[in-house]
Formats: C-alpha cells, sequence, structure tokens
C-alpha cells in the first residue's frame, strides 16, 4: 500500500492510499480518482515526504499519538468531516449492494431505510434512470478506508 498527497486543479489537497504506483497510475488514466472535495477529475500528485520506520521508529511512534495526513484543516474540510460523520450515524452501509438495495426499496420489495454504500457508474445511472433517487457522495465511506 502506497499513501500520495493529491491535489486537483481548484487547489484542494487531500491524501488517498493505493495498492501500487502502478495501480495509481491505471486509476488515474481510467479517471477513476476524483476530488474528495469538488469532485473534479483533474488530480495529480503533490510534493510529499515519504514515511520510512525502523524498528526504533515503530516503537518511538507508538508513544506519540498520531494525526493523520488528512485531518481536515479548512473550513470546507471540516464541514464535510461533519456530514460524513452524520451520514455514518444516520445510514446503514450496505456496500457493493447499494445498487439492489436501493432498487429492491424503491419497488416495494425491501422496507426503506436510509442507506450509503458504493455502485459502478452504470449502476448508478440505470437507477437515476429508472427515477430511483439517489446522490453520490463526496467521500469514501469509513468502513472502506481503514
Amino acid at each position: 500500500m502506497i499513501q500520495y498527497s493529491l491535489k486537483c486543479t481548484n487547489g484542494h489537497r487531500f491524501d488517498s492510499w493505493f495498492k501500487s504506483a502502478e495501480a495509481y497510475d491505471k486509476l488515474l488514466a481510467a479517471g477513476m480518482i476524483s476530488c474528495a472535495i469538488c469532485g473534479s477529475h483533474d488530480v495529480q500528485k503533490s510534493i510529499m515526504a515519504p514515511q520510512v520506520r525502523t524498528t526504533k521508529g515503530e516503537k518511538e511512534a507508538s508513544k506519540t499519538p498520531s494525526v493523520p495526513l488528512s485531518a481536515p484543516s479548512t473550513k470546507s474540510e471540516k464541514a464535510l468531516a461533519e456530514v460524513k460523520k452524520y451520514i455514518e450515524k444516520n445510514s446503514c452501509y450496505v456496500g457493493s449492494e447499494f445498487a439492489s438495495k436501493a432498487r429492491a426499496m424503491h419497488e416495494g420489495d425491501l422496507p426503506e431505510r436510509v442507506i450509503h454504500g458504493e455502485a459502478r457508474v452504470e449502476e448508478a445511472r440505470q437507477l437515476v434512470d429508472d427515477g430511483i433517487p439517489i446522490t453520490p457522495l463526496p467521500f469514501m465511506p469509513t468502513r472502506k478506508t481503514n
């Protein structure tokens, strides 16, 4: 796993994890990386210092609390963090079953409840085309990123 500091053309900065440098390149080429704040797909790596730990460094690091690189720092980042916290507290994460569960609830096959999850672009488009109300979220679910 590799963590990159990223920035979009609108000046927003955010961090994201990737399986490898090659995985990042493939996702970027496929247009699957977007700004966590504004959704722009015009994203590039920004300058960052690598984190390399030795055994001694790991012992010292465990003594001091760590602060995530992606901790909200601007007003909009803090607001987005609050929205994320609210959504995750007040809805049920259904993972990759989002599209099928949203459709089943809309058609009355499942009881209605507030859900969030993940859907492929084609699945989301089909839900919208069929009049099923959904909205994209500007963040990855905590369960997915941890």
